[in-house]
């Protein structure tokens, strides 16, 4: 067995997440060629693996285990430093973080070449997983340990149907002749995968249908074959858990609390983390609020046993330093107004999407309706137009009751979700889970990359000589993050790759000085504000002017009537515009189509879209593909999102195995950039027949 269990489900002879842990620090200490490359940690670009990433190296460091942190931003990043540690004679450990689950990880196309000594830790919370990572044995399998969430043990059914494809013999007699012919199609498709340009990230590396060569076991002629029904039947099993659809399980950093949990080295530094992991997957929609609650309650029960309230009759709504070295992590209720601690009210309730949907704020009837809803609180236009933190103290105190009697008028009804917030002492007011998310991701995305300007506090309607704003240039030098990484021996190598990455490109001009480093700084920045207050609060004014871009290009796209209905999708087509470049990154693009999805939610009837290749349709949706035009590379950024129907619900994304059914039916020449699969880089020329061939597979043609 080749996944481990969480500890609840762990026994005497099912190790579980410590005794993996306990195998690394063993591995590490006996080996007799001990380096920063002996344990290495690939960590995917997104808030809750950079906490878990955070998390699993404070404990590596008291440990005294040396070990790299390397951001990977996608599968062809991956299959880069997959052929860069073949050559690392040292390397022991290998953790992956919120990436891995869906490849065939034992195959010869990852890991079954590495050397034997080689453990490759599988931390993701993606769904659905590879079976042959999950349940394959033998030399190559058992190196790959999956630290999984208990979910494997619901997938009899899928165990049983796998193990018969992977180890049965085939039900034709003539099995030489079957072989043959399955050679010659892999052999095909490999050449229509050089033909079409395509990344090896495709199909053919991602799905594992089980018949791969070299895994079935040597059986003696008294074995019965398998019926050609029950392999159908079988096959059936497997292509159902595949083209399910992308889900989330539970947060990577969620797995790393509970191994220190186990070890019994919780702290509030590591719960805090934790906390923003959940957050961020919630905030993101990629838990329902049903998973979000059921995680929120084992938190709610840490943060009081590690944080003893000082005054059990403490507003949850006024939280404050009891003391200069108060850290403690306290729970609250959190707004669903973006950024409102450090914003304007107005502003915070503008930019949210939830009141955007319900109050329709990119129409001139809905602003006047916001204005009215807040002079209907006795909120005055001065008042609700400046910081928060300037507000009168008695409106602030007022504000949650005001909302409770006045916003269900106007239809807001789930303004508020139990949340968490930290403590600085007296360096910094308290944090909110969600700012911090929003601070974190703002910075993963757009610290570098684009110009981004931000508004400067007191300039707004300052005229000529008094407006304006200033361009973002936060984030701590080069020099200053290698210091603090040679400090904590943590990933000094890959710390000053940008930096000499950038003097080796100091000839180049044009995108391909900064093509590869805007991601690995972003994700530095990101990682070092997480450990600093200051750094991630100043994050908060890049985070709202990301915000600004989002509703601004969201109001223009509905304004101007530019959602196109292809069949059962929405589509949007980004060719122009002020924040064109800002929307070629994915993750904008991405958030860009959230907003869209949460503001349209109750004004657009929902479809039912049927899998391709198979009958029926599934559960009634709103499928959004947003493209935009990346003009420096002549390509088109696209991003597909399955949005529910009920608020706070989710759906299976589909649009992964879509994207590639498309791309092979029309032979579009198209690229995985990143680990969600819905996420796709496609050549300018080939969008149109691109989404034309998207739409009809999604009506089952």
């Amino acid at each position: 067995m080749v996944y481990i269990p969480p500890p609840h489900l762990a026994s005497a002879s099912r190790p579980s997440y410590a005794e993996a842990y306990n195998d690394i620090l063993v591995s590490h200490r006996r080996s007799p060629q001990t380096s920063a490359s002996s344990v290495i940690l690939l960590v995917a670009p997104d808030v809750d693996a950079l906490c878990a990433a955070k998390m699993l190296a404070d404990m590596l460091q008291q440990d005294d285990v040396m070990h790299r942190i390397i951001p990977v931003s996608g599968i062809a990043e991956l299959e880069r430093m997959r052929d860069e540690l073949m050559s690392y004679a040292e390397l022991h450990t290998l953790m992956l973080i919120n990436m891995g689950a869906i490849l065939d990880l034992p195959s010869v196309e990852w890991f079954g070449e590495f050397s034997t000594k080689l453990s490759v830790h599988v931390v993701d919370s993606t769904r659905p997983q590879n079976l042959s990572s999950l349940f394959g044995g033998g030399e190559n399998g058992d190196r790959i340990i999956v630290w999984d969430d208990g979910r494997a043990e619901n997938m009899q059914e899928e165990r049983k149907a796998w193990e018969a494809l992977a180890y049965e013999p085939e039900p034709d007699s003539d099995e030489d002749a079957s072989d043959d012919d399955s050679e010659e199609d892999k052999e095909g498709e490999q050449e229509s995968d050089e033909e079409l340009g395509s990344s090896p990230s495709g199909k053919r590396r991602m799905l594992d249908n089980g018949g791969r060569e070299g895994k079935r076991r040597k059986l003696n002629d008294e074995v019965s074959r398998m019926s050609r029904d029950q392999r159908d039947a079988y096959s059936m099993r497997l292509e159902q858990h595949y083209v399910s659809g992308t889900s989330y399980g539970q947060s990577a950093s969620a797995t790393i609390y509970i191994l220190a949990t186990v070890l019994e080295r919780v702290d509030n530094d590591l719960l805090w983390l934790a906390i923003l992991g959940l957050t961020f997957q919630y905030t993101t929609s990629r838990v329902s609020r049903t998973d979000y609650d059921k995680f929120h309650s084992v938190y709610y029960d840490e943060v009081f046993r590690l944080n003893p309230r000082p005054d059990a009759n403490l507003n949850p709504d006024n939280i404050s330093a009891s003391s200069p070295d108060d850290l403690s992590v306290r729970a609250t209720e959190e707004l669903r107004f973006m950024l409102f601690r450090h914003w304007t009210l107005y502003d915070a309730m503008y930019h949210s999407s939830y009141v955007a949907g319900k109050l329709g704020i990119w129409k001139d009837r809905g602003r006047k309706r916001l204005t009215g809803l807040l002079a209907k609180m006795g909120f005055s236009i001065p008042q609700t137009q400046q910081p928060y933190t300037h507000m009168d103290l008695d409106l602030k105190h007022q504000l949650r009751s005001k909302l409770d009697a006045i916003a269900p008028e106007y239809g807001l009804v789930e303004l508020a979700y139990p949340s968490f917030a930290r403590c600085y002492g007296y360096r910094a007011p308290p944090l909110s889970a969600a700012d911090a998310v929003e601070a974190a991701g703002a910075l993963l995305d757009v610290a570098g990359g684009v110009r981004m300007e931000l508004e400067v506090e007191g300039s707004r309607h300052g005229g000529e000589w008094f407006g304006g704003g200033k361009m973002w240039g936060g984030g701590r030098s080069e020099e200053d993050r290698e210091r603090k990484n040679m400090m904590r021996g943590v990933n000094a190598v890959d710390a000053k790759r940008p930096a000499e990455a950038e003097d080796n490109d100091e000839g180049k001009e044009g995108p391909e000085k900064n093509e590869v480093q805007w991601w690995v700084k972003n994700f530095w920045a990101a990682y070092d504000a997480l450990s600093d207050i200051t750094l991630l609060r100043e994050a908060l004014s890049l985070s709202m002017s990301l915000h600004r871009a989002i509703i601004r290009q969201g109001s223009s796209i509905i304004d101007k009537q530019d959602i196109r209905t292809m069949r059962s999708h929405r589509v949007v087509v980004l060719t122009q515009g002020p924040d064109l470049a800002l929307f070629a990154h994915p993750g904008v693009l991405s958030r860009l189509a959230m907003w869209l999805v949460e503001a349209l939610r109750d004004r657009l009837p929902g479809t039912a879209i049927a899998k391709p290749g198979r009958g029926g349709r599934g559960k009634k949706s709103l499928p959004f593909v947003v493209a935009c035009l990346d003009e420096q590379a002549g390509t088109y950024i696209v991003v597909g999102v399955m949005g529910a129907l009920d608020f706070g619900d989710v759906r299976k994304n589909e649009f992964g195995l879509a994207f590639l059914d498309a791309k092979e039916r029309c032979n579009a020449r198209t690229r995985h950039g990143s680990f969600d699969t819905s996420v796709l880089e496609i050549n300018q020329e080939d969008l149109k027949l691109f989404l034309e061939t998207l739409c009809e597979v999604g009506e089952g043609y």
